[in-house]
């Protein structure tokens, strides 16, 4: 990974989240001494390059009121996982789905798909669509509720001397 000091500065700058301001961009670019337009171009540039995956928003779903978040785990047939999982991930309500390997026995889940809601009865209800969508597709389910928020930091990039 090549990256220029301007670059990392960049990172470094924007890895903990985006100024809460009407002009984000604008700010971060008086820290660094740039122009908003360059912040701008060298953040698509490091998205095309693969460095940075995205730019997005990561609210804090405890205040927003949503305190029900369920891990749903699914059984599914491996030839049938990547069709169902992008059924599932297309869902408006499910912010994350992915594909996993089973541990037989004891776990023959392959399919995780992550429902947010005000209470569990709303988790479950939509637990019970993807149900639906999957029909019997889905030989088995389980859902595993967050009870705590361990760590909600994406990546960091190592400072000079670490």
């Amino acid at each position: 990974m090549n990256l220029d000091p301007t670059d990392r500065r960049l990172i470094a700058a924007t890895q903990s989240g985006l100024p809460l301001t009407p002009f984000p961009y604008a700010e971060v670019a008086s820290w660094l001494d740039l122009s908003e337009e360059e912040v701008l171009s060298r953040l698509a540039a490091l998205r095309e390059r693969g460095i940075i995956r995205r730019i997005a928003l990561a609210p804090n779903h405890y205040a927003l009121g949503i305190s029900a978040n369920g891990m749903s785990v699914w059984d599914v047939e491996d030839t049938e996982a990547i069709d169902l999982g992008q059924k599932v991930g297309a869902l408006d309500f499910v912010t994350h789905c992915y594909l996993r390997p089973r541990a037989l026995p004891d776990w023959p889940y392959n399919l995780f798909a992550m429902i947010h809601g005000a209470d569990r009865g709303e988790v479950e209800a939509k637990r019970c669509a993807i149900a639906d969508l999957l029909g019997p597709a889905s030989h088995a389910s389980d859902i595993l509720y967050s009870t705590r928020i361990l760590k909600k930091t994406g990546m960091r990039l190592a400072q000079a001397g670490d």
